[in-house]
């Protein structure tokens, strides 16, 4: 049994996760910064804003205090929104006293530095503390989790050591772990499939169907996301795995997931504050395609359905012209831009 504390009291952290974590008899740990939200979860037995139909363990403990809920815990689960990583970690700094395995569920990737969620992580915690930082992600519904539905997703990192010990922590009979090393291509993956899922709603929300939907998983999702993530030194099979085609595949054709939901409502010609206002919920599809517009832009990499959904986002573009000059492109051939980056990974 190992002690563990779980930031973040949304679906995924403070409820799936931390599920899975004391199904595997940990000594859990739940902090939210809401007051409210602690005291109503307490009494309720249930995360009644995110995931209202499933009761939480017993033996999981609440905190609104991080000093309390940190107290000689040997790993932190930080699973909150990208824009209030370095917020997290800056009161980490102020109250963690033992060094940690660090292990983020957070997929998004900064708009003002395009950093990865690792990197904010590694820039902001003191390194006396950060012992390593894994990442976990994969093709991983909290709505099925929570109810333990067969789950596979990949713990990353430099350190295999880190990468088992996460392995270890969370593997059980229905949530699987594989390890790999390539925390760049597995953060990349997970942060960018999000844009692909905004695009397949808009797809779904403009009536098109099967065949629309599996052009962008394929030419937006893996071949976009496998150009701009090998640039950035990712191995380029990692997106034949889970963190690839599998979150490709689970985010862009489910209604579970919110990003879908966002293009849904966009594809129906909603406006996009107004979809903001209806989801509730923090779309991380949207910073994130902001920001990888950017990264395109800045390392010359040829990401056109990235930059169409970017400009029905931030230019007021209907979905509909994105579409038409998508399909209009001067012709190209499929696979020569990944074979040569598979050939260049090889070598």
């Amino acid at each position: 049994m190992s002690k563990v504390a779980v930031l973040g009291a949304g679906s995924w952290g403070g409820t799936a996760l931390a599920m899975v974590l004391s199904d595997n008899h940990h000594d859990v740990r739940l902090w939210t910064h809401n007051s409210e939200q602690k005291a109503r979860m307490e009494i309720d037995g249930k995360n009644s804003k995110y995931l209202p139909n499933v009761t939480l363990p017993e033996t999981l403990r609440i905190y609104d205090d991080l000093a309390l809920a940190i107290d000689e815990v040997e790993s932190i689960v930080i699973v909150v929104p990208t824009k209030a990583i370095r917020e997290t970690c800056q009161k980490l700094n102020k109250v963690l006293k033992q060094k940690v395995i660090i292990v983020h569920g957070s997929k998004g990737i900064e708009p003002s530095t395009h950093f990865r969620i690792s990197e904010m992580i590694k820039e902001e915690m003191f390194s006396e503390l950060c012992d390593d930082v894994v990442v976990l992600s994969g093709p991983s519904h909290a709505e099925e989790v929570s109810v333990k539905h067969p789950t596979t997703v990949t713990a990353a990192s430099l350190n295999n050591h880190s990468a088992i010990y996460t392995q270890d922590l969370f593997m059980n009979d229905y949530f699987r772990v594989y390890t790999s090393s390539d925390i760049i291509g597995v953060e990349l993956g997970g942060a960018l499939k999000n844009i692909i899922a905004l695009g397949a709603g808009i797809s779904d929300g403009l009536g098109y169907g099967d065949n629309a939907k599996a052009a962008l998983i394929t030419r937006g999702g893996l071949a976009e996301i496998t150009r701009l993530a090998a640039i950035k030194g990712a191995n380029p099979l990692t997106f034949i795995g889970l963190s690839g085609v599998g979150d490709l595949i689970v985010t862009c054709t489910s209604v579970h997931s919110r990003n879908w939901r966002a293009g849904n409502l966009l594809g129906q010609g909603q406006a996009i504050d107004d979809v903001l206002d209806q989801m509730g919920m923090i779309v991380e599809g949207i910073s994130t395609t902001e920001a990888v517009n950017q990264m395109a832009q800045t390392y010359n990499v040829s990401m056109p359905i990235t930059a169409g959904i970017y400009d029905v986002i931030f230019q007021r573009k209907t979905p509909k012209e994105v579409v038409d000059d998508l399909m209009t492109r001067n012709r190209t051939n499929e696979i020569d831009d990944i074979s040569l980056l598979l050939k260049r990974n090889m070598d």
